[in-house]
């Protein structure tokens, strides 16, 4: 017999998780940073909105970060 696999792609997931845990976070800005917290790892509908792309060094988008007020978490891969 086979083994059966999956692969299993969910949107936005360490910025969901984050929601599950911080309701107040649901329909705000939120990005998730990589584990040196140097580039964007996730991003909410609202940071894709303000065209922050995937990968980008937080650097290079502190402005927005500031002018729109996201919310950075480090990634929480326990969690």
């Amino acid at each position: 017999m086979q083994p059966l696999l999956a692969l299993v792609d969910c949107n936005n997931f360490y910025v969901s998780c984050e929601r599950v845990f911080r309701p107040d976070l649901i329909g705000k800005p939120v990005a998730v940073l990589s584990n040196n917290d140097g580039c964007i790892v996730a991003r909410s509908k609202e940071v894709k909105d303000l065209g922050i792309k995937m990968g980008v060094p937080l650097f290079q988008i502190q402005q927005l970060v500031n002018q729109h007020q996201i919310k950075l978490f480090s990634s929480n891969y326990t969690l």
